[in-house]
């Protein structure tokens, strides 16, 4: 009797640990080969959905050495995935320092455009400024002339 509840014990904390690890949510993973030399199922969180109480009535009952692979597998499992994780942390931030450096220069880049554009603004209206000097001392030369001309006109009719 004693022996049946430690099995029972056993089992249920396999089972209970079996529900904490997802391998559905990391599709990348890939299955280990231990898992597949296993001539009993072990629990899994695909055999999690049934009542813990009805798992030692359908399977016999698990030995020491089968708890003891069973719980080394489930270490295993815990231990891609958390590598699996760290790994992914490590490309994250990876990503995120290339995307930092990526804004810094284009951050860059946008401050030398608007001081491009300013100064091509600046380079404009001197430009218009010296084009409106250039037409009105054009004009006031014009005018001198047209009024030499018709006032030395004006003298020999007389």
């Amino acid at each position: 009797m004693q022996l049946a509840t430690k099995s029972f014990l056993g089992l249920c904390l396999i089972c209970s640990t079996a529900g904490a690890v997802e391998p559905a949510a990391t599709p990348a993973t890939p299955p280990t080969v231990a898992s597949t030399q296993v001539a009993k199922p072990a629990p899994t969180s695909a055999t999690v959905a049934k009542p813990p109480s009805t798992a030692p009535a359908t399977n016999q009952p698990l030995t020491a050495e089968q708890i003891a692979k069973n719980k080394q597998q489930q270490d295993a499992k815990i231990k891609a995935l958390v590598q699996d994780q760290a790994s992914r942390l490590k490309q994250l931030e990876h990503a995120n320092l290339e995307a930092l450096a990526q804004n810094q220069e284009l951050q860059l880049k946008n401050d030398n455009l608007s001081v491009q554009v300013q100064v091509l603004q600046s380079e404009r209206s001197a430009q218009m400024f010296l084009y409106g000097a250039v037409t009105l001392a054009g004009g006031v030369l014009l005018g001198f002339f047209i009024a030499s001309y018709i006032h030395t006109k004006r003298r020999r009719q007389w």
